[in-house]
């Protein structure tokens, strides 16, 4: 099993646009986030220095993303 990444807000808005994500707006320290493609997502991304590891698992489970793909997703950065 991969080890979750220590990452920010910002970097992971960076790997959910690539990965079919557009930007829809930002209120206060939270950036929503939605999938282009259906089904359409919305989650909200906070904008921290760095995630809480139960913050990151909680947003990857709702995208349906695991977390190796997430650090694969950050080498391609």
């Amino acid at each position: 099993m991969n080890r979750l990444p220590v990452i920010s807000g910002r970097t992971l808005v960076k790997v959910l646009e690539r990965n079919g994500f557009e930007f829809l707006r930002q209120r206060g320290s939270h950036m929503l986030m939605r999938r282009t493609l259906e089904p359409h997502i919305t989650v909200p991304v906070p904008d921290h220095k760095e995630f809480k590891p139960g913050t990151l698992r909680g947003i990857l489970r709702d995208i349906g993303m695991s977390i190796e793909a997430l650090n694969k997703a950050l080498k391609d950065l």
